[in-house]
């Protein structure tokens, strides 16, 4: 059993002077992926950096980091995610238990120490509309769409999960090749609930394992402001989602 780490970094140097010190020894093979110049500084011994000509899509970045590995499990971390010591053994020993796991997530904090809801349902359309507008100022979905963010669920030992964040995410290789990888027709958002999706229609299983912590900025420009860039880039991943899967307008 073997670990490679694929890191992204879009102009991200600074976080990765902290993020990667601490995943490094936790890895067997390191990869950063560095989509603009000037993205990634000083690296640990041992780790590689791929330099793309021109900026690519997070997706296509993550396939990229892939292909350049060879483990067994393939962790995708952002620049932003420090894991805690142990962490990756964790996810990595309890996907290995069981052969149909194909996608591991950390417990994830935000850089107070406070609890972070990574692990989240697959989305509804009328919840999507609630996130996604000026409707959430009102309705305030982060504590009344409780069945999403899965708020009041908060386990200690691990369980199965419709999809987790990106951020931190253990995949086994074998299921990346039989799915393809990530979709790289979406462009930041959107990428890591289609891949735990298709992986679910796969026969996949998406295991949430509380005992391996990673502390996670998670900047989530989209849900403090609207109109910006990353707001069309959402919709975008939204609408590329729905048409890949129309069966998800049914579900209300």
């Amino acid at each position: 059993m073997s670990v490679s780490a694929v890191v992204v970094s879009h102009g991200h140097a600074a976080e990765l002077e902290r993020s990667l010190p601490a995943l490094a020894p936790q890895v067997d093979e390191l990869v950063i992926v560095s989509n603009l110049p000037g993205s990634v500084g000083a690296v640990p011994a041992g780790a590689r950096v791929v330099e793309n000509d021109s900026p690519r899509t997070f997706a296509a970045n993550v396939n990229r980091g892939i292909a350049e590995t060879h483990g067994t499990f393939v962790l995708v971390a952002n620049p932003d995610a420090v894991p805690e010591p142990g962490a990756v053994e964790r996810l990595a020993e309890f996907a290995a238990a069981r052969p149909r796991c194909g996608i591991a997530g950390p417990l994830m904090r935000y850089s107070d120490g406070t609890w972070q809801p990574s692990r989240r349902r697959f989305p509804t359309v009328g919840g999507t509309i609630v996130r996604r507008t000026p409707l959430r100022k009102v309705l305030r979905p982060q504590i009344r769409q409780i069945d999403h963010y899965l708020l009041e669920d908060r386990p200690t030992t691990p369980v199965q999960a419709d999809w987790m964040l990106a951020a931190f995410l253990l995949l086994r290789r074998e299921m990346l090749d039989e799915l393809g990888g990530f979709d790289p027709g979406f462009r930041l958002y959107g990428e890591d609930i289609d891949l735990c999706y298709r992986a679910a229609k796969a026969g996949w299983e998406r295991w949430y394992v509380p005992q391996a912590v990673v502390v996670h900025a998670h900047d989530a420009v989209t849900d403090r402001r609207f109109l910006t860039r990353r707001t069309i880039w959402h919709w975008r991943g939204i609408v590329r989602f729905v048409r890949k899967h129309p069966e998800r307008l049914k579900a209300l």
